[in-house]
C-alpha cells in the first residue's frame, strides 16, 4: 500500500517539526547534488531553518557567487545593497581611470613629440612629416635610439619631455596604488564579517545536529526521568508457583 497523502501544512509540534526540516533538507540537498552530476547542471541551494540556520549546496564546477551574478545579469534584478554596490561602482571607477591613464600616456608622448619638433628647424620638420619618417624618427629617439646623429642642444627637450612624462605617470601610478589598497582593506573587513558570520551558523548547525541525534530535546529526557514507576505486573495465574 502507498502512503496517504500528506497535507501541507505547519507543523505545530516543535520536534516534529524539527526532524521533519532535517529529513527533508537532507533529500532536496541530495537530489541538488544528483542533478547537478547527472545532468552537468549547476546547482546551488541555500536553505534557512524557522530559528535562522543555514544549510546551502553548491556545484562543484561553479560557486555561489557566480550563480547569483548570473541570476542578477538574467532577470535584471538588484541582488547587492548599497554597500556593495559602491564598491562595484568604485572599481569599475577605478577601471575607467585606468583606461584614461592610458590616454594621458598618450597625449603625454604626443607632447613630448611636439616639444622635441620644435628643437628643430622647420623645413627638416617639414621634410619629415611629408615623407611619412616623422614619428618613426620621433619614437626611436624617445626609445634612445639613434641619438649619435644629434646635438647637445637637440638632446635637452628630448630630455626634459621624458622626465616630466616619467614624473606624471609616477603620480598616477601612486594615486591608483593608494585606491587600490584602500578597496582592498573594505574588502578584506567585509570577508572578515562574512567569514564570522558563517562561523557563527555553522556553530549552530552543528549544535542543532547534535540534538537530533539524541532522539528528541533535554527537556522531555527530563520529564520522562521524573515520571514515577506506578506499575507493578501482576500473574494471571498467582497460585502457579505454590502448586510447583
Amino acid at each position: 500500500m502507498g502512503r496517504g497523502k500528506i497535507e501541507i501544512k505547519r507543523i505545530e509540534n516543535s520536534t516534529n517539526r524539527q526532524v521533519t526540516f532535517s529529513k527533508r533538507r537532507n533529500g532536496i540537498i541530495k537530489k541538488a547534488r544528483e542533478i547537478s552530476v547527472l545532468c552537468d547542471a549547476q546547482v546551488s541551494v541555500v536553505i534557512f531553518s524557522s530559528s535562522g540556520k543555514m544549510s546551502e549546496y553548491c556545484s562543484p564546477s561553479t560557486t555561489l557567487s557566480r550563480i547569483l551574478e548570473r541570476y542578477q545579469h538574467n532577470s535584471g534584478k538588484k541582488l547587492w545593497d548599497a554597500k556593495h554596490e559602491s564598491l562595484s561602482a568604485e572599481i569599475d571607477r577605478i577601471k575607467k581611470e585606468n583606461d584614461n591613464m592610458q590616454i594621458e600616456l598618450r597625449f603625454i608622448l604626443e607632447c613630448c613629440f611636439f616639444i622635441y619638433c620644435t628643437s628643430f628647424c622647420w623645413p627638416i620638420l617639414i621634410y619629415w612629416v611629408f615623407h611619412g619618417d616623422f614619428f618613426t624618427v620621433i619614437a626611436r629617439h624617445l626609445k634612445g635610439e639613434d641619438l649619435n646623429s644629434l646635438s647637445p642642444k637637440e638632446l635637452i627637450p628630448i630630455e626634459d619631455a621624458l622626465q616630466n612624462g616619467l614624473i606624471s605617470v609616477r603620480d598616477k601610478q601612486m594615486e591608483f596604488l593608494k585606491k587600490l589598497k584602500k578597496n582592498e582593506r573594505l574588502l578584506e573587513e567585509e570577508n572578515k564579517h562574512l567569514t564570522y558570520l558563517l562561523h557563527q551558523q555553522e556553530l549552530a548547525m552543528d549544535a542543532n545536529v547534535r540534538e537530533l541525534e539524541l532522539g528528541y530535546p533535554s527537556k522531555d529526557r527530563d520529564f520522562a526521568s521524573h515520571m514515577p514507576l506506578a506499575f507493578h505486573v501482576q500473574p494471571i495465574q498467582p497460585n502457579l508457583q505454590e502448586n510447583n
